[in-house]
């Protein structure tokens, strides 16, 4: 048996198509504040207080605080820390410079110099090129 299928058309205008979304966030939004505010309206009246309070204090800043000395003391270590991180990473690096220059082509030659036959001019080259 063969059955006909019947085709159908529908054309999407861009204007129309954008505006029904539009419409259906718009009322969609209206419907979560309308549902919100009929919950809130529905609590009893001690949890409304409390809500209450609870947005006053979100609103209001905070008046006079100071702040408590352990938010001080904890960034004056982390300074701390910071400065002998830093002062570490120089050490290494002086470290890593001068093992560079003792390991150095004009320093190993003064050095061979030195060894075989020391004078003052072999030891103010090692002084210049090793360090």
């Amino acid at each position: 048996m063969y059955v006909k299928h019947r085709e159908l058309s529908a054309t999407l205008r861009p204007l129309k198509l954008a505006l029904s979304i539009a419409a259906g966030i718009w009322l969609g939004c209206l419907a979560v504040v309308l549902t919100g505010w009929l919950v809130y309206k529905a609590l009893p009246a001690e949890q409304t207080q409390a809500l209450n309070n609870a947005a006053a204090q979100l609103i209001t800043p905070p008046t006079g605080k100071a702040k408590p000395e352990s938010d001080n003391s904890m960034f004056d270590q982390y300074r701390q820390i910071l400065r002998d991180s830093e002062t570490r990473q120089a050490q290494k690096a002086e470290e890593a410079d001068r093992q560079r220059s003792f390991n150095g082509p004009k320093c190993q030659f003064w050095m061979q110099q030195n060894q075989t036959a020391p004078s003052e001019k072999s030891r103010a080259a090692i002084y210049q090129f090793c360090g």
